[in-house]
């Protein structure tokens, strides 16, 4: 079975190995060891046959812990052994990285970072050049490193002893070599001998092509999570562009659709202002489309969607043990985007330390992951969309002006539907074919000649998102007949208004509070408490009252006592 699963090169590195111990000239019999007192020998065994074992149980499982696992099982008649760990020493981080750690009952896998002291860094740079031997430590607190891995797993360094195979196996990253060990821990003193270091240096090669054959294993599974990534971005995008259409580019979108062709071609950051459900996600793949990055990825971040613990890392990647759960390096999302665009909508939530890091692609080109120093350029055009005011955000310091400026170079405002009613028949013929077919309905219906009335008269403070809800709604209860909206709309509709009435007037609330309360104290004749007075007209106590007028500044009218006449 084990043949199947490995590689011809693997397969042939272990057999050059067996066939080199078979040739070794000796009578092919032993004793291994002596026993745990000192006195009493293990039985002795076929040299040959145990190499050949080992290398059986070790080829025999895809999974490296699996394979550990009954490599003790084998072993414990022959070598005092009751743990193993699988550890790789990563220069770059100054940890020891375990990446398996199994008995003869439990076998797991690993991704678990060990910071080890400066002393400890320094020898294993420094013995990198030449591959040491098999190392014995039966007292592990004396051993530096022995002891920092041993009390991190939770070990007890006063009841075992402790053997370590050297492991010289090929960086996936760096493609050169790297340290790698397989520890084998027995829960006893003084359980090692020079005999087993013996019997267990021939392993060293074996258990090397193991390792390298496990962090083979993995890297290919995160490139395989990677592209399915990239997969699920690929066909989200390939439906936004062949489904979505710019409705209304010949009317109500016209302005907006004119300044889209000016700044496609360009590479300037653009920023795409209004309401929430106006197609800004839209008009940003038009941008895209008609650009000279059109071949290259289109990335969308709703920046409003992702917490702010990870939002930098989603952003902008991060490396391999950067913080407790990054099993493996993560490319964010500016470098999945890089030669393409990158939509970030929502850009108003976008938290004060993320503000920093998205000014300094904009203004250097270049990005770098989290936990990580390498610096990485950024071919990226932004394009970023927001329903908030971001000048008045910078004015209240809620939003980083640098950044304002960075990304106010070509801002372009798309209009709400209550300012671009003639686009809602259009609207509607295409949400009833689109959602026809969503719902598998058999044929589309017809629409009430009367039905768009009602649609024409109604606000949709929504937008089209709103009016795309409607639509799908009235298709679900429709019982056959032509479709109609009157019964599915979220509110009565308002009286259709003229274009000026529709405008909201630009006032603040002080100026709206102002001059809602000067209308009250008309209406009650400037009488502030008591009966029917503002006060209680407003619901407030009327020392609340005075205090706000005295704020926003309003004049107090007290009536004018008549004077005597003279007698």
């Amino acid at each position: 079975m084990w043949r199947n699963q490995l590689p011809y090169s693997v397969l042939r590195s272990v057999n050059c190995q067996i066939r080199r111990l078979a040739v070794r000239e000796h009578d092919g019999e032993f004793v291994t060891a002596q026993g745990n007192n000192g006195s009493a020998s293990v039985p002795t065994i076929d040299e040959n046959r145990f190499y050949r074992e080992v290398a059986a149980r070790v080829c025999g499982q895809l999974e490296v812990e699996k394979a550990l696992s009954a490599c003790i099982e084998y072993l414990q008649p022959h070598v005092p052994v009751d743990e193993m760990f699988l550890q790789l020493f990563e220069p770059g981080l100054g940890a020891m990285r375990t990446i398996a750690r199994a008995s003869a009952d439990l076998a797991s896998p690993l991704d678990i970072l060990t910071s080890l002291p400066s002393e400890a860094k320094e020898s294993l740079l420094t013995a990198a050049p030449q591959l040491p031997t098999v190392a014995i430590i039966n007292e592990p607190e004396g051993h530096l490193i022995s002891r920092v891995m041993l009390e991190f797993h939770g070990i007890d360094l006063r009841a075992v002893s402790v053997v370590v195979l050297p492991l010289l196996v090929q960086d996936q990253m760096s493609k050169g070599k790297n340290w790698g060990c397989l520890v084998l821990v027995a829960h006893r003193r003084a359980a090692y001998s020079e005999l087993h270091r013996g019997l267990l240096a021939p392993l060293i090669e074996l258990f090397a092509i193991a390792m390298s054959n496990a962090l083979r294993h993995r890297e290919v599974l995160r490139l395989k999570e990677a592209l399915a990534d990239e997969n699920r971005d690929l066909q989200r995008d390939l439906r936004r562009q062949t489904s979505e259409e710019i409705i209304g580019q010949d009317f109500g979108l016209r302005v907006a659709v004119e300044m889209i062709r000016q700044v496609a071609p360009r590479d300037s950051p653009v920023l795409l202002l209004g309401e929430t459900g106006v197609g800004k996600d839209v008009l940003a793949n038009a941008i895209h489309r008609l650009s000279s990055r059109s071949r290259g990825p289109f990335i969308a971040v709703n920046s409003g969607a992702i917490s702010e613990a990870l939002l930098d890392s989603e952003l902008f990647g991060h490396e391999k043990g950067a913080f407790t759960g990054a099993l493996s390096r993560k490319r964010g999302r500016f470098e999945r985007a890089n030669g393409g665009s990158i939509f970030l909508d929502e850009i108003g939530e976008l938290p004060a330390p993320a503000q920093v890091r998205l000014l300094r692609v904009l203004q250097n080109r270049e990005i770098e992951r989290v936990g990580g120093t390498e610096t990485l350029p950024a071919d990226v055009r932004v394009i970023a969309a927001t329903h908030r005011n971001l000048e008045r955000m910078v004015a209240d310091g809620e939003f980083r002006e640098d950044l304002w400026f960075r990304l106010n170079v070509f801002p372009i405002l798309i209009p709400p539907l209550r300012e671009r009613k003639q686009d809602i028949p259009a609207f509607v013929s295409y949400f009833v074919e689109r959602k026809s077919r969503e719902l598998r309905l058999s044929d589309s219906p017809s629409i009430s000649p009367s039905a768009v009335d009602a649609l024409l008269a109604y606000d949709w403070p929504g937008n089209i998102r709103e009016l795309e809800n409607v639509v799908e709604r009235a298709l679900i209860l429709n019982d056959g007949g032509p479709l109609s909206f009157d019964s599915v709309l979220s509110r009565p509709s308002a009286a259709p208004r003229e274009a000026s009435e529709r405008q909201p007037e630009r006032r603040t609330l002080d100026q709206v509070a102002s001059a809602h309360i000067q209308a009250v104290l008309a209406l009650t004749d400037h009488r502030i408490h008591g009966p029917d007075g503002a006060a209680e007209v407003l619901g407030i106590n009327p020392s609340t009252l005075r205090n706000r007028m005295d704020k926003l500044g309003i004049a107090y009218r007290r009536k004018q006592r008549r004077k005597p006449e003279p007698s």
